[in-house]
């Protein structure tokens, strides 16, 4: 086990005239030393591992809340090199389930670590190595693949705090770690030096998606996390958990005359469901007279216009689902 420190520890593209962007060469081979496979990064819930994974890809991808089990599906995103590309797949926080969704996205983890060539393991530096960090490392002590320790949330704690939080970690019993990282993804440290290290444990291989490409997510499936996002913000602690969001329909506008003399594309109709479990959860999300739905809608629309490239109109809806997380019918429905 090696603490990598300023200036990473990856080899160097040879240099090849014919090299172009990406590693792929004329020939349909690719350049030789390029590096590419999949890396899962893995933690408990609020770890941090949505805010790394879009820190290493460079853009957002996945969505961030100071709520436990934001994420609820594997993101994949994806960070080009010119001697590698790493296909990151940020996946939820893995925890002790209370129902029969936090089974099924335990069950996500568990399959997704089961074909990696790397895990990225994230343990916050502002909180002491607990029980939920050694039940992971319990459940990935098996695995073949190579586990990097990132200690996220460096910037939160003292020089002193973080040098013990890392002596903790190379402490823990019974997991083989081949590298140790403190980042802050929030500043930007030390993120360089964890793509260096995570590149280096993968294999020799030509790139797996094209240059440019920073997910391989549908745009639906995207839209729906920028809407679930918006909702998270400064709601009650209950409600993260059951709420749900699904994107029914998208629906081009016919162009009006303002459009075609501006030479612009028309409208795009976006109709939504977001899901809750109660009554009581619907009055949240709606607010009074309508207005923290408003907001809801006014922030995800600018991030989904971001997304497409063009002007939307958004449609939300508030549906209550009863107890959906425990109804194995109804989890279908929703996508999990």
């Amino acid at each position: 086990m090696r603490f990598p420190g300023e200036g990473g520890s990856g080899e160097d593209l040879p240099e090849d005239a014919n090299a172009l962007a990406g590693g792929l060469l004329p020939s349909g081979g690719w350049a030789e030393g390029f590096r590419s496979g999949f890396a899962c990064v893995v933690g408990r819930p609020n770890a941090g591992k949505s805010t790394l994974t879009n820190a290493l890809v460079g853009e957002k991808v996945a969505i961030t809340s100071g709520r436990p089990q934001t994420t609820r599906r594997a993101i994949r995103g994806i960070v080009h090199r010119e001697d590698g590309q790493i296909v990151l797949v940020d996946t939820p926080g893995l925890h002790r389930p209370r129902t029969l969704l936090g089974q099924r996205l335990n069950d996500l983890v568990r399959e997704t670590l089961s074909d990696v060539d790397v895990v990225v393991f994230c343990l916050p530096a502002d909180q002491k190595v607990g029980p939920g960090d050694r039940h992971i490392a319990r459940e990935i002590s098996h695995l073949r693949a190579p586990i990097v320790v990132a200690a996220t949330k460096a910037d939160a704690v003292s020089k002193e705090r973080l040098m013990e939080h890392l002596m903790d970690i190379d402490r823990m019993e019974g997991l083989t770690i081949a590298d140790i990282v403190p980042v802050s993804a929030v500043r930007g440290e030390q993120i360089d030096v964890l793509t260096e290290v995570v590149l280096g444990h993968l294999p020799e291989g030509p790139p797996l998606y094209p240059e440019g490409e920073l997910t391989d997510e549908p745009e639906q499936v995207m839209i729906a996390e920028l809407i679930r996002e918006a909702a998270l913000e400064g709601v009650r602690d209950e409600l993260p958990h059951s709420l749900a969001v699904v994107v029914e329909e998208m629906i081009e506008r016919e162009p009006t005359a303002a459009d075609k003399h501006a030479q612009r594309q028309p409208l795009l109709n976006v109709h939504v469901n977001v899901y809750v479990e109660r009554d009581s959860q619907k009055a949240i999300i709606i607010g009074k007279g309508g207005s923290r739905l408003r907001e809801v809608g006014t922030q995800s629309r600018k991030g989904i216009e971001a997304l497409l490239g063009r002007r939307v109109y958004l449609d939300l809806h508030v549906r209550v689902a009863k107890d959906w997380q425990r109804d194995p019918k109804q989890l279908g429905r929703l996508g999990f």
